[in-house]
């Protein structure tokens, strides 16, 4: 499986997030506590949106590990952003190559997943199949994450991104029950448009990948008064990690099983999931 985090706030370099939290990304790549595996070696991205160009995110991807990466630690050092997302690799059996790294980018869309299609190989053909031909020739890589991307694409992504993600896992579960897969969709994905952040935990069987999200900052302040990151970013910054940064006392919250949230500019909301007939 994979670790990832999603930041949303005011702008910050990437090195502030991926590299100074005392169990940061950087470090889950060798040393996860909570994933299926302790290391994650196959591969990483991180993708941004620069406020001049919120319709167009940049992507930055590598097939190596994270941890001993260079060039990543200097553009880390020197990109600065209100929205980003950063993805660490652990291959559930696809190719390690980069057109299969996260975060995958379709127009304004950014979209990084963990978890698996339960026997992919099984349904690849048919859940490829129903991918809108205008879309199809853009996947580039062999991965189950891409295709459910285009698959959510395909759905309505960019005119409802619940109902669309809901549809595509509906899509996903009934082409398991149809190939005798008990238990099709593993997934914590998050998808954005550079305007709002969406985040989703889910699986087939109840028993979701870890999925955490940061404490209101104003709360935190209250809690910490000492931190002085705290006294720099707005009170509607918030991170998304598959687990949290560090050990600060309440400063994690975990999504509840089943639940997609919505972060924008000025207010969070937090739903219930429901898969979708499509």
């Amino acid at each position: 499986m994979c670790r990832w985090l999603a930041y949303s706030g005011t702008p910050q370099l990437l090195d502030t997030i991926l590299y100074r939290p005392s169990h940061s990304l950087i470090d889950q790549s060798l040393h996860s506590r909570l994933g299926v595996e302790t290391t994650n070696g196959d591969g990483f991205g991180i993708g941004w949106y620069a406020q001049e160009h919120l319709d167009s995110p940049a992507l930055f991807r590598e097939i190596g590990p994270a941890w001993n990466n260079r060039n990543l630690r200097e553009v880390a050092g020197h990109v600065r952003s209100p929205l980003f997302f950063a993805h660490i690799r652990a291959s559930t059996g696809t190719a390690v190559q980069q057109t299969n790294c996260h975060p995958f980018r379709h127009g304004r869309w950014m979209w990084m997943h963990n978890g698996a299609i339960e026997d992919f190989h099984l349904m690849r053909r048919e859940l490829a199949m129903l991918v809108d031909p205008a879309l199809y020739s853009a996947i580039e890589g062999s991965t189950d994450s891409e295709t459910m991307f285009y698959l959510a694409l395909t759905l309505g992504l960019d005119k409802d991104p619940p109902g669309a993600v809901a549809r595509m896992v509906g899509v996903v579960e009934r082409s398991g029950r149809n190939h005798g897969v008990r238990h099709p969709m593993q997934m914590t994905i998050a998808v954005s448009n550079g305007e709002r952040l969406w985040a989703f935990r889910y699986s087939t069987e109840g028993a979701s990948r870890s999925l955490f999200y940061s404490t209101r900052v104003d709360a935190l302040r209250k809690l910490h008064p000492d931190i002085g990151f705290l006294r720099e970013v707005s009170d509607d910054t918030r991170l998304i990690v598959s687990e949290p940064l560090g050990d600060l006392p309440g400063a994690w919250h975990e999504v509840p099983e089943s639940t997609y949230g919505v972060v924008h500019a000025g207010a969070d909301e937090m739903h219930p999931f429901t898969p979708e007939p499509a």
